[in-house]
């Protein structure tokens, strides 16, 4: 195997040249390959202290990332910060700078995407199809039914969705 340390360092380089990593991420892959825990704890330590492992930076491009790209919430967000290792008051902070009002037009940027597929559907089957999109993204039942409402009836009232009746979205909710 060589010098554990020298070992541990090659392995973080490249596995740090593709794209970022946490700490822990690089850590079980140290133990993956059968880096002693003293030497590995001494490689991530110094690569920490050199600002090649920053979780915090991490955790902000992540949720920058994925907030924009996949439109998640912030409690999807944080749920995958805190499966990647990031320490939860890390992964609070970086999901901070997501806002109500980015949540809001995020979900609703999320909705319109999906009205045409909704067009021949009732009412109720469109409401239930795009509140589980919504919930799977990490969307708050509040807010996904308020969005919903908002999107069928402008869709109704301008006739681009046909055959939607009155339908109470709040019974969907659990």
């Amino acid at each position: 195997m060589g010098d554990p340390e020298s070992v541990a360092r090659g392995v973080c380089l490249r596995a740090l040249t593709g794209a970022p990593k946490t700490r822990q991420q690089l850590a079980e892959l140290l133990e993956k390959r059968g880096v002693p825990d003293d030497a590995a704890e001494t490689v991530l330590d110094r690569f920490t202290d050199v600002g090649l492992i920053d979780d915090a930076a991490f955790a902000r491009a992540w949720v920058s990332s994925r907030q924009s790209g996949r439109g998640l919430a912030r409690r999807a967000l944080s749920a995958e910060l805190r499966a990647k290792g990031v320490e939860p008051e890390v992964a609070a902070e970086a999901v901070l700078a997501v806002g109500d009002d980015d949540e809001r037009e995020t979900a609703r940027r999320l909705v319109a995407r999906k009205m045409g597929a909704m067009r021949r559907l009732d009412r109720a089957t469109a409401t239930r199809r795009l509140m589980g999109m919504l919930a799977r993204k990490g969307y708050n039942g509040g807010l996904a039914a308020a969005v919903i409402r908002e999107a069928l009836d402008d869709a109704g009232s301008d006739g681009a969705v046909a055959g939607f009746d009155d339908f109470d979205e709040d019974s969907l909710l659990p």
